[in-house]
């Protein structure tokens, strides 16, 4: 016989129904803030629970509680050798001081040499110059990051001059985004040519065919596309920096493609709170988005990269 509960009082393993079912609301609005569902939305949801309805200063308070997992995921220590790190940033809108302005939340995923996957770190800055990457970097070797080979980003010249300050690794301009800079000076006429004349380069086995078939398409465009050559002649080494690493981890080194639909995720849910009261708002809710996604990753039986192509 299990017996009667005092007002208060608790037997071993069990709850008060009261509180059972406000741990069970509590569940369910922080996974609605996650998914990124809006505070006049959660309103409707608790209201169709049969409940009175939830104000925002109500929902942010029960959210609080994300703070301290989010913390625990952001600064736990990085073990093992993580050869290669994918790096990009997104804009999110705060308030900050009385104004509204947009501030660059940057995310790291690295993969280790079991070719595992994981979210590594993540951290706001006002902008994307080269001491806000610097530091970032430095966060994650503090935290035990090494090993590591290759960096992909877009091209910001911070992030390649902090990339050799802290991690002297090879840099890897994003291929999809030089790509689009790149076509920006062929005309929408020649668009479709020259990206198909590009790509041979890019179709290369071995890094030197590549370099090679590269300086040809390059010299062939210099007399009708001169700033286009150009381009390519200061890019060649950024841009072509994947064809030194094994064939089969190519296809996901040569861009920051493996970022793109965490990126889109993470700008779907944000953008559905549009302006953020304050920078600990966007580490809750991005830092849970990535957690959520770590965790997925986590149980995916298939690695990322092969053990026998990592070694």
């Amino acid at each position: 016989r299990i017996p009667k509960l005092r007002k208060g009082s608790y037997f071993p393993g069990f709850l008060e129904p009261r509180r059972m079912a406000e741990k069970a609301l509590t569940a369910v609005i922080q996974e609605a803030y996650i998914q990124g569902v809006s505070t006049r939305s959660v309103d409707d949801l608790v209201k169709a629970m049969g409940m009175s309805g939830i104000s925002k200063s109500q929902v942010s308070r029960l959210c609080e509680e994300i703070d301290e997992r989010v913390k625990a995921f952001l600064d736990r220590p990085i073990e093992g050798e993580w050869p290669y790190l994918w790096i990009d940033a997104t804009y999110v809108k705060v308030r900050q001081n009385g104004r509204i302005v947009s501030v660059a939340v940057i995310v790291a995923v690295g993969v280790n040499s079991d070719g595992r996957r994981e979210v590594l770190g993540m951290d706001i800055g006002p902008s994307e110059a080269e001491t806000f990457w610097t530091e970032f970097l430095r966060k994650l070797a503090r935290r035990g990051l090494r090993g590591v080979r290759l960096v992909v980003s877009d091209a910001h010249e911070g992030i390649k001059a902090s990339v050799a300050k802290v991690l002297t690794a090879t840099w890897q301009r994003c291929r999809v985004h030089f790509m689009r800079n790149a076509l920006a000076h062929a005309g929408k006429s020649g668009r479709r040519v020259v990206s198909a004349f590009v790509a041979t380069a890019f179709a290369q086995e071995d890094p030197a065919s590549a370099s090679r078939q590269w300086r040809t398409v390059a010299d062939q465009l210099r007399p009708k596309l001169p700033k286009l050559a150009t381009l390519m002649d200061d890019a060649e080494a950024d841009v072509l920096a994947y064809m030194g690493f094994p064939a089969q981890h190519r296809a996901k080194l040569h861009s920051t493609n493996p970022l793109e639909r965490l990126n889109g995720e993470i700008k779907r849910r944000t953008d559905v709170v549009g302006i953020f009261p304050n920078e600990a708002a966007i580490t809750r809710l991005v830092g849970a988005i990535l957690l959520e996604q770590n965790d997925e990753w986590a149980v995916q039986r298939a690695r990322y990269m092969t053990l026998e192509t990592m070694a």
